[in-house]
C-alpha cells in the first residue's frame, strides 16, 4: 500500500485506520492531491487559523499544520480523528498546532481557510454548512474537494443555500473542487428534525445528520426485529455499530435486566442513540454509550449478546473489511455461550467468515434480500 503523500506544502507518510489488506486503499485520494495543489497556485497561506472538514486521516490538515498554521479538524469520525493524530505524530508535527474536535462540539472565532471533504451523506454537509455560517467572513476562502461521482447537483445547491455564491472546477483526475463565498442572504431556516414512529415497538425514533435512513426504517433492520431475542436474565448486550440505537433499545425492552453498550465509530450516531434512549426509556434500564473502532478496548468474554447490521463500506469506500473486523472482535469479546446475531445483505456470504470464526453459523431468517444468521461461541 502506498503510504508517501508528496504535496506542495509537504511531504508526509500516512496510513489509514484500520490497517487495510487491500493493498489499493490509499490515506488519501485524487481529491486531496486536487485541493492541495490549488491552494498552492493560489498563493501563500493566511496565517489565521484554518478549519478542515471531513479530513479522512490526515492529508489536508497535517499539509496546512506543516507550515505552521493552527489547524482545527472537525471529523465525525473516530477512526478519521485518531488517524490524523497518529499520522501526525508519525511525522514529527507539533501536536499544538492540531485541534480534534467532533460536529458536537461548537467552532469559535473566525477561519480565515476553510477545507471541505465532501461527506458521503448530505445531512451531514447541511448540519456542517449550517455551523460554519457564522464564523466565516467575506474574506474566508472556502474550498470543498471530492470526488466527481460523490459531487452532484444537490451538493452545490446546498453551498449556495447556506453559505452563498459557488462555481466549481473542470474535473482533474475524477476529482473536482467547489469554491464558495459568503452570500448577503440568511440561510433558510432548517427543516424538521428527521424520524419516525414504530408503533408496533411503541418507539419514536429521532435521526440525527449522518446516519442511515433518515426518515423511515430501513428494511434491513426491520427484518431484523423479529430476531432480537428476550430473556428475563441480567447479562451484558451490545448494539454494535448503533447507528440510531433502535436494536440496542428494542434488545433493552426484551431483556429489562441487561446492561446494554451501544458502540458506534459515528460521534453523532453515538449521541442520537442516547436521545432516543432518553427519549423513549426516560432514565430508566441500564446503559452505556461509547464511540470507537468496533469492539476495540472491550474486554474480552466480556458480553451475552452482541446485534449487528454491519457496514459495507467506510465513508466512500466500499469493502467487507469492517464486517471482518467486527466479527473478528466479536468473537473476542463474547462469554463462552454467547452470540452474535447478524443481519445482511445475502449475496455478501457472511455465513462463510462466520463459520470460519466461530465452527457454527445458523441462518435464523432470510427472504429474497436477507439473511440473519447467529454464531455462537464455544
Amino acid at each position: 500500500m502506498e503510504t508517501r503523500h508528496t504535496n506542495p506544502f509537504a511531504r508526509l507518510e500516512l496510513q489509514r485506520l484500520p490497517h487495510s489488506r487491500q493493498g489499493s486503499l490509499r490515506a488519501w485520494d485524487a481529491a486531496d492531491d486536487f485541493l492541495l495543489q490549488q491552494l498552492a497556485d493560489e498563493g501563500p497561506l493566511p496565517a489565521a487559523p484554518a478549519l478542515v472538514l471531513n479530513d479522512s486521516f490526515g492529508a489536508l490538515t497535517l499539509s496546512l499544520a506543516s507550515q505552521g498554521i493552527t489547524v482545527l479538524l472537525q471529523t465525525d469520525s473516530w477512526l478519521s480523528a485518531k488517524g490524523a493524530l497518529r499520522n501526525a505524530a508519525h511525522n514529527g508535527i507539533d501536536a499544538s498546532a492540531l485541534v480534534v474536535q467532533t460536529p458536537l462540539q461548537p467552532l469559535q472565532g473566525t477561519f480565515a481557510t476553510v477545507l471541505i471533504k465532501v461527506p458521503k451523506t448530505l445531512s451531514l454537509l447541511e448540519y456542517q454548512l449550517r455551523q460554519l455560517r457564522p464564523h466565516i467572513d467575506a474574506n474566508t476562502r472556502i474550498i470543498a474537494a471530492g470526488m466527481v461521482r460523490n459531487i452532484h447537483r444537490s451538493t452545490l445547491q446546498l453551498f449556495e443555500q447556506l453559505i452563498g455564491p459557488t462555481r466549481t472546477s473542470l474535473a482533474r483526475k475524477k476529482a473536482r473542487l467547489a469554491f464558495a463565498t459568503l452570500g448577503d442572504s440568511p440561510s433558510p431556516a432548517a427543516g424538521p428534525t428527521p424520524g419516525y414512529s414504530l408503533a408496533e415497538e411503541s418507539l419514536e425514533i429521532t435521526n440525527f445528520a449522518n446516519l442511515f435512513s433518515l426518515d423511515q426504517l430501513d428494511i434491513g433492520s426491520r427484518f431484523f426485529l423479529p430476531y432480537i431475542p428476550a430473556s428475563e436474565f441480567a447479562h451484558r448486550i451490545v448494539d454494535l455499530g448503533c447507528g440510531n440505537g433502535l436494536l440496542g433499545l428494542i434488545a433493552a425492552r426484551r431483556n429489562p435486566l441487561a446492561e446494554v453498550l451501544f458502540r458506534d465509530e459515528s460521534a453523532l450516531a453515538v449521541a442520537c442513540a442516547e436521545h432516543n434512549w432518553h427519549q423513549n426509556l426516560g432514565d430508566n434500564g441500564n446503559a452505556r454509550f461509547e464511540q470507537g473502532d468496533c469492539l476495540q478496548g472491550i474486554e474480552p468474554a466480556s458480553a451475552d449478546l452482541i446485534l449487528c447490521n454491519p457496514p459495507f463500506h467506510q465513508q466512500h469506500a466500499v469493502g467487507d473489511q469492517i464486517a471482518q473486523q467486527m466479527f473478528r472482535q466479536a468473537h473476542r469479546c463474547l462469554r463462552v455461550g454467547g452470540e452474535l446475531r447478524i443481519v445482511g445483505n445475502r449475496h455478501l456470504g457472511y455465513h462463510q467468515s462466520l463459520r470460519r470464526l466461530f465452527g457454527n453459523v445458523e441462518q435464523l431468517g432470510s427472504n429474497s434480500k436477507f439473511v440473519v444468521l447467529a454464531a455462537r461461541r464455544t
